[in-house]
């Protein structure tokens, strides 16, 4: 499933984010979704969301 849809995406759902200060490295953070912050329906880098650890960034992957 593509992070790129905000359809695909729902609270609870465990998903691999890159945060703001990784973004050049491509190095990602895994977490559950708490919030979604992106409102419009995709985005090309990925929809932004904040995890229950408080970290915010962009779903590249999702988790089964």
């Amino acid at each position: 499933m593509s992070g790129n849809l905000r359809a695909n995406i729902k609270k609870g759902l465990q998903v691999a984010i890159v945060l703001k200060q990784d973004q050049r490295s491509g190095k990602l953070t895994q977490g559950v979704v708490k919030d979604i912050l992106t409102n419009s329906p995709n985005h090309p880098h990925g929809i932004k969301v904040r995890l229950e650890s408080g970290e915010v960034g962009r779903v590249k992957q999702i988790i089964a």
